[in-house]
């Protein structure tokens, strides 16, 4: 794909996530937005939707029905479509364009078992048969299968920023793993763009809550993921809250370590981990991340400090939900599954202030 731009397209581009694509795309070396899909927004353009695109020449947005996936001849899309609808689209899209890649940005295609779907979505899998072909879309974690796969699941923001913390002390047997704790907080964003009363500005300002209280969707992300790691059933405990910004998440995670290993084992172990990434950065011991250090940016900051109770250890991760945690990763997972150098259009430093 190195010698031709690849033509790509967004589906869902009205919405935050879908938006954030088109941002970091506008800007891609060896791409062409060939693309835009939004059913209530269909023949406007996106400059009326998102103004900051006023500058771009991008195409009109368009309705899915109108698509013709095998004539448009598109490299990859990026599938920004609200959880349980996206099954049908993508499975329509591979069946007529079959040499199209995509990275998914819902749930859809992240659990591997359609029992599993089932139970957390609450309805039967749409396309059983390319939920077990998906790829989980972690790069740092699963770079080999991406470079192969067809379908990405691009992993969730939450479910990110806890497994870049704990992927390789899991596999590495360094902490218990009965034992785990996440308290996790996002920006307002998390929540997508659709309007509903618990997100107006009045009930998110100034405060603070928990929701999904033990039982949130990401769960079982969580519960899949970490098992795969450690070779055996890992469930750990998980509460999301939501905070009163626009983008950021800022989990803290409470473990103990195995084997008499102790905090400044765990942080050793992340830093030789992710020496070579370059969209992890382990920040020197004792120090935790702040949101706004990464805020539009695809990085992922992790910190380790050791707790007063002996044998455990406090971990930060910090993330962008709208880069690294969602659009950023997406891109990312195009470059390796197109073979461009992953970081193109990923390099911006973090907005601070």
């Amino acid at each position: 794909m190195m010698n031709k731009l690849a033509k790509v397209g967004v589906l869902g581009a009205s919405g935050y996530t879908g938006a954030e694509c088109v941002r970091l795309l506008a800007r891609h070396a060896h791409v062409q937005i060939e693309l835009l899909t939004a059913e209530r927004r269909a023949g406007q353009d996106l400059r009326e939707v998102f103004a900051q695109f006023s500058p771009l020449a991008l195409p009109k947005l368009v309705a899915i029905e109108s698509v013709d996936w095998a004539a448009a001849g598109l490299d990859l899309v990026f599938c920004a479509l609200p959880h349980a609808t996206t099954q049908k689209v993508v499975g329509e899209l591979l069946a007529k364009a079959p040499r199209t890649k995509v990275v998914d940005l819902s749930a859809d295609f992240r659990l591997a078992d359609p029992a599993a779907y089932a139970r957390w979505y609450g309805q039967a899998h749409q396309a059983p048969e390319l939920q077990g072909e998906a790829v989980y879309g972690l790069v740092e974690l699963h770079r080999a299968d991406i470079v192969k796969a067809r379908l990405v699941a691009n992993p969730g923001c939450y479910t990110t920023s806890a497994q870049l913390a704990l992927v390789p002390l899991i596999a590495a047997k360094a902490i218990a793993l009965d034992d785990i704790v996440i308290d996790a907080k996002s920006g307002a964003t998390g929540a997508g763009r659709a309007v509903r009363e618990a997100m107006l500005f009045a009930e998110v300002a100034e405060g603070m809550r928990a929701y999904g209280v033990g039982h949130h969707r990401h769960m079982a992300e969580l519960d899949q993921e970490f098992s795969r790691a450690a070779g055996r059933e890992v469930i750990v405990s998980f509460t999301p809250h939501l905070v009163p910004m626009n983008r950021g998440i800022l989990s803290t995670i409470y473990v103990r370590g195995a084997r008499d290993l102790a905090a400044g084992d765990l942080h050793a172990l992340l830093a030789k981990a992710y020496a070579g990434e370059t969209f992890v950065h382990v920040l020197p011991f004792g120090e935790m991340p702040q949101t706004q250090h990464v805020r539009g940016s695809n990085m992922t900051f992790l910190g380790v400090v050791a707790d007063r109770a002996r044998g455990r250890a406090i971990i930060g991760s910090a993330l962008d939900n709208l880069v690294k945690g969602a659009s950023g990763q997406a891109v990312q997972n195009m470059n390796v599954m197109l073979g461009f150098p992953e970081a193109t259009a990923l390099e911006q430093i973090a907005l601070v202030p």
